[in-house]
């Protein structure tokens, strides 16, 4: 099945399904391990304490000016994940992160897919310059996918992301949006294209 993905307003239930797939040492190994008390960490907030939060603790999480904060919808599929920008104004960049939480769907395209649309938020709708990955050495899949998206290599960091008790290292890739415009019509080519 082709990915039909679009990027939503995260709602409690979505957040819910995050700290349920998150719960899968899966899951939780190709993202960020889990902390001393063996509880997933997760990028921008914890999901289970923001489940027990206010209206107005929510608002400041989800609707900040800096990060945004998606649920990833497939057309087909519901919601299968979670995607992230951490906006730098004055540089006109953001960091970007994906992951797709429903393992029965990991190496279909559907991160690429999400990937591609939020690349195109950071591109047309914030007009950004540059948007870059750091990617733990450990998660080759994602390696793997930002190549094929065109971000480049452009540098190591050592001893980065702690991950079950043991620090790993990194590897920061990015792209320009001039980059991004050139491979553009080929990239939605790409995501669209029926998984083999």
């Amino acid at each position: 099945m082709v990915p039909d993905i679009r990027l939503t307003e995260v709602s409690r239930e979505d957040v819910q399904r995050m700290a349920h797939w998150l719960e899968d040492p899966e899951v939780m190994a190709l993202w960020y391990g889990a902390d001393e008390n063996g509880d997933p960490l997760h990028i921008g907030y914890s999901p289970k304490a923001i489940l027990r939060a206010s209206d107005e603790e929510w608002k400041q999480t989800f609707d900040d000016e800096v990060r945004k904060i998606f649920s990833i919808y497939d057309a087909h599929e519901g919601h299968i994940g979670e995607a992230q920008m951490v906006i730098e104004p004055p540089l006109h960049e953001a960091q970007v992160f994906v992951i797709i939480g429903r393992k029965d769907l990991w190496l279909h395209h559907y991160g690429s897919a999400a990937m591609f649309q939020l690349l195109d938020i950071a591109f047309s709708t914030y007009k950004l310059h540059r948007a870059w990955v750091d990617v733990p050495d450990y998660n080759i899949h994602a390696l793997h996918m930002c190549e094929r998206l065109g971000f480049l290599l452009e540098g190591h960091l050592r001893s980065t992301h702690p991950k079950d008790g043991k620090w790993y290292d990194s590897l920061i890739m990015g792209l320009l949006e001039r980059e991004f415009s050139r491979r553009r019509p080929k990239l939605i080519e790409q995501v669209h294209t029926p998984p083999a």
